[in-house]
């Protein structure tokens, strides 16, 4: 069902990003509480219909609870979200460090999340960088059972492995961490990090691999700590961000080894 109502606080359309205005009408969908302007009604295609073969997903998890159960064992929502940004976002600039609008990324996420493994299309969300946005959040969101409670799917990595002076010594520790990972972080993580080597890689994007490091730090390398001190987080910070700057310094081949078998799995449905 998806009733008219009148708008008493203007809120951003999920479609097209403008604000509706105080006292006019518009449409809110009774199960993924998306709010549209009633003249972009026709242009959103997805509005929630009862999936009887697709159970929600939780609101959080460790990365394994949303991963399929075949290889590469990345979850939809990750592999829509980059598919989006590679389709129309690879010009954008500051794609991943300016930020989309909280509210619709908080939909978005809600959204997806509600729908499981079926996702509804990401093309009617105006601003790529709420795509970014949503992709971040639901990263940050994750919940490893590593006995520092809540944690993205890097906490294994150990700051030692950044910390070898010599390289080839250090890419060899680094290969080592990534794929004693299990299975799903694994999988997800090359994914990831060949997606960010194409946005480096994107002149009009002008984030490089310093940039990307430092917006991909806190979200994919945990804390040294369960529950870090605003010191702690401090400290941490130039870590996380050197972890994932060595990452993206491994060769693709290495990332591709990964996620090349059953590649017709990473195609969105």
């Amino acid at each position: 069902p998806v009733p008219s109502l009148q708008v008493i606080r203007p809120e951003p359309c999920c479609v097209c990003g403008s604000r509706i205005r105080f006292g006019k009408t518009a449409i809110k969908c009774c199960q993924c509480q998306l709010l549209l302007h009633t003249k972009c009604r026709e242009q959103c295609p997805t509005l929630c219909t009862p999936r009887p073969h697709h159970h929600a997903w939780p609101r959080e998890g460790v990365l394994a609870d949303f991963a399929p159960s075949t290889p590469p064992l990345v979850p939809t929502l990750v592999v829509q979200c980059v598919t989006e940004v590679e389709t129309r976002g690879l010009t954008e600039t500051g794609l991943y460090r300016v930020p989309g609008a909280d509210q619709l990324v908080r939909e978005w996420k809600r959204k997806l999340l509600r729908a499981g493994g079926a996702l509804p299309a990401l093309g009617s969300v105006t601003d790529i960088h709420v795509v970014c946005g949503v992709l971040k959040d639901f990263l940050r969101g994750l919940k490893e059972p590593l006995g520092e409670g809540t944690a993205p799917p890097l906490t294994l990595l150990p700051g030692a492995a950044t910390d070898i002076p010599d390289d080839a010594a250090s890419d060899t520790a680094l290969r080592h961490v990534v794929s004693k990972l299990p299975p799903a972080n694994r999988d997800t993580l090359a994914f990831l990090m060949l997606h960010l080597l194409r946005v480096s890689q994107s002149p009009d994007c002008k984030m490089d691999v310093l940039n990307l490091s430092r917006v991909f730090g806190p979200t994919l390398v945990g804390h040294s700590s369960a529950n870090p001190t605003p010191l702690a987080i401090m400290e941490d910070t130039p870590r996380q961000s050197k972890v994932v700057a060595r990452l993206l310094s491994l060769p693709p081949s290495f990332w591709r080894g990964f996620v090349e078998t059953e590649q017709e799995n990473l195609v969105p449905m």
